[in-house]
């Protein structure tokens, strides 16, 4: 439809007689207008590539969610206790039977964290492109909009993983759970922000694969009351190996990570040994038994002992002639 009224609109000016316009219209006049034209032209064209891009990206991201699966779910600590542990445990399983993945929900995008990165700053650039087409105000500096308190600072305090589920007992895990401590430190203790995280995984150092996106959820100032923790179980496409885990923590609306902590923090999110549940199936041992039943044995024993017993009495028939 756009490019549609696009080519219209340019036919239509071609059309109309070159000296008619320089004779109305000064040079002066006209080199603006031409200028206009190819900005309006540009603003109504940049969004539609922008979004031909998301496109062409949700397409191959499509293409590997048959490769990995994976199902998370995450919430704030001070909501979790025993039974609802258990209840988040038990909503992953049910979601592996209904194949409800983190992929599936567009939580898990299949990419290294550069592309994440670089998919925010696209995205970024495609509301501002959408707003100076609703208005020619001020443009704003996508870097001068990183977050929000520019006064403070952003800080993961600490992060943490547990090892849940290892069903073949081989001592590498489909269930395992990260938990981590955003802080935002201003000027007053009170102050508040909406964040959520990017979560990656690292097979054995290699890149960093995104494998799960928070919920948004809000942070209060230094406390410690707002620990998220997320639980996930690999279903797919993760080998048994040593995983490294790291955390983007970023504030709603905004391009910029503010805060990152990863496996060079902490000890503990440190080549952890996972692996997907179709390598961690239970191991059933099946044994085979031979029986040889006694009424066919007997049987046996019998006719040795009676083609004994002839030839014993053949020979000593034999002898006494």
């Amino acid at each position: 439809m756009m490019n549609h009224f696009i080519k219209k609109l340019t036919l239509k000016i071609t059309s109309i007689n070159a000296d008619e316009i320089t004779s109305r219209f000064s040079p002066i006049l006209l080199t603006s207008l031409q200028l206009s034209l190819m900005l309006t032209l540009m603003l109504l064209t940049l969004p539609s590539f922008a979004e031909q891009a998301d496109n062409a990206t949700n397409i191959d991201n499509t293409a590997n969610t048959d490769l990995i699966q994976s199902y998370s779910s995450g919430q704030l600590a001070s909501a979790t206790n025993k039974s609802s542990k258990e209840k988040i445990l038990e909503d992953i399983s049910q979601r592996v039977l209904f194949d409800d993945s983190d992929q599936a929900k567009h939580k898990a995008l299949n990419i290294t964290r550069d592309e994440v990165i670089t998919q925010k700053y696209q995205q970024a650039r495609k509301i501002i492109s959408t707003n100076l087409y609703k208005s020619m105000a001020n443009i704003p500096n996508i870097s001068a909009t990183s977050r929000s308190f520019s006064d403070g600072s952003f800080v993961i305090y600490e992060g943490y993983s547990q090892l849940i589920e290892d069903i073949d007992a081989d001592g590498y895990y489909q269930t395992f759970s990260v938990t981590f401590d955003a802080d935002l430190i201003t000027a007053s203790a009170h102050d508040e922000a909406v964040v959520y995280a990017e979560l990656y995984l690292s097979e054995n150092g290699g890149p960093w694969e995104h494998y799960y996106t928070t919920d948004n959820f809000i942070i209060h100032g230094e406390s410690s009351d707002d620990e998220f923790e997320v639980y996930s179980t690999l279903a797919q496409g993760f080998n048994a190996n040593n995983y490294n885990v790291l955390i983007d923590l970023y504030e709603d609306g905004y391009p910029n990570i503010v805060a990152s902590y990863s496996s060079d923090d902490s000890n503990s999110l440190y080549a952890l040994p996972l692996e997907s549940s179709d390598y961690d199936v239970e191991y059933i041992a099946y044994y085979s038994e031979e029986h040889i039943h006694g009424g066919s044995s007997s049987l046996i024993a019998l006719l040795i002992l009676g083609v004994f017993m002839l030839m014993r009495q053949f020979h000593q028939t034999h002898h006494n002639h």
